[in-house]
């Protein structure tokens, strides 16, 4: 695992042979809430300023699957690619049609699992075409995904306002042909790529995001108080879904499912986070046709991770906000597992306990501030052949 906890280096003091008076000590600027507040308004002043192009990295490709392509063959693609969704293309009416990501994936192995044997999903899933995923949301009852949308010149403040609203991971990016008037998709604003963005541009500003995740209360957290009617074999840290290594493998696929979660942590009988199942490790056991391994336990589906892991971050209730950005800048993070610390251990705690999540939606939603509610077409809506609502930012 790796800690997020950075370490504190006292200012060193040099000793004129000269003399005996103490050189005076160069303290850093006082840091209270103004000035942490101040770094906010600063970073949401950058953002307007901004367009969603000057996310963009230098050099990119684009993955765009057609909605006839099957779901074996779009896995593969995605896998081989190294990324988790893309656009989706309908070529028979030539436009967006939604974005295919893992939680769709799995939504198709739940449903599989619960209404036919491994080798009736197996074949399924060879001619399964990705323009019936949607069928398979109604058939589960889970909400249809709102077509998100937005042009490359709006600014990445409003971009990140469609994130917070509709609690999207991503951003499909769309312009038209000067020509022929028909949508062409410029690429896809993540989450990730937004908060690194600010990180790098933003150096200043993030110095001064000094305070404590705990006063800031960024995250979900462990509730003190059992949710009501909580049933004997409740939960103890709720409302974070959490499992053992002994746990099976679709358990936590439906609380993927369920929850429309990408990880829970996986904790040991104390409550010390020793790993993190995520819906990738999924996805891998059912490229490879290994649909009875979702039969297997946490601890024997982590034997078959892929080596190149990245590892669980973690950090605890005392580290700040400017820290988890600045380890955005440095790698690729896609969640904080938050666990008790020397603090908490001060108090009767545990250290490494599982205390609460930080996802990269919590760190946007906290640095771009309140946001009202809108409406958001629905991929229905969009598949019809009725104009957008004037009211949606298209």
């Amino acid at each position: 695992m790796n800690t997020l906890s950075p370490s504190v280096h006292s200012p060193k003091t040099v000793k004129r042979r000269t003399s005996t008076r103490r050189r005076p000590s160069y303290l850093p600027p006082v840091q209270n809430q103004e000035t942490h507040d101040a770094a906010l308004h600063a970073i949401r002043k950058c953002l307007k300023g901004r367009t969603s192009y000057d996310a963009f990295p230098v050099s990119f490709r684009l993955i765009v699957l057609d909605t006839k392509l099957n779901v074996k063959k779009a896995l593969q693609c995605l896998l081989l690619n190294g990324v988790v969704s893309a656009p989706l293309w309908n070529s028979d009416k030539s436009k967006f049609a939604g974005m295919l990501t893992v939680l769709d994936i799995i939504h198709l192995i739940q449903y599989y699992y619960d209404t036919a044997n491994y080798e009736a999903a197996a074949a399924d899933v060879e001619t399964f075409r990705l323009e019936s995923l949607r069928d398979i949301e109604k058939s589960l009852g889970v909400p249809t995904p709102p077509m998100l949308r937005e042009h490359p010149s709006s600014t990445l403040y409003e971009a990140s306002k469609v994130l917070i609203q509709t609690h999207a991971r991503r951003l499909p990016l769309l312009d038209y042909d000067t020509e022929t008037g028909q949508e062409v998709i410029i690429s896809v604003l993540t989450q990730y790529r937004l908060l690194k963005f600010i990180a790098i541009n933003c150096t200043r500003e993030i110095q001064q995001l000094h305070l404590s995740l705990r006063k800031l209360k960024i995250g979900t957290y462990v509730s003190s108080t059992p949710p009501p009617q909580t049933p004997e074999n409740h939960n103890p840290y709720w409302p974070i879904a959490t499992a053992t290594l002994n746990t099976p493998v679709f358990e936590v696929v439906h609380m993927f499912s369920e929850r429309a979660i990408s990880a829970v942590p996986i904790i040991d009988e104390d409550g010390v986070v020793v790993n993190l199942y995520e819906t990738v490790d999924v996805i891998t056991l059912v490229r490879l046709g290994a649909y009875q391994s979702l039969d297997l336990t946490i601890s024997e589906a982590l034997n078959q991770r892929s080596p190149d892991f990245p590892g669980v971050v973690i950090c605890t209730a005392g580290d700040s906000l400017g820290t988890l950005l600045q380890l955005i800048k440095k790698r690729r993070v896609h969640r904080f597992v938050v666990v008790e610390g020397e603090e908490e251990e001060k108090k009767g705690g545990k250290k490494g306990r599982l205390l609460g999540i930080i996802t990269l939606s919590d760190v946007l939603r906290y640095v771009i501030g309140e946001v009202k509610n809108e409406a958001v077409e629905s991929i229905e809506e969009i598949a019809s052949d009725k104009p957008p609502s004037p009211d949606v930012t298209s």
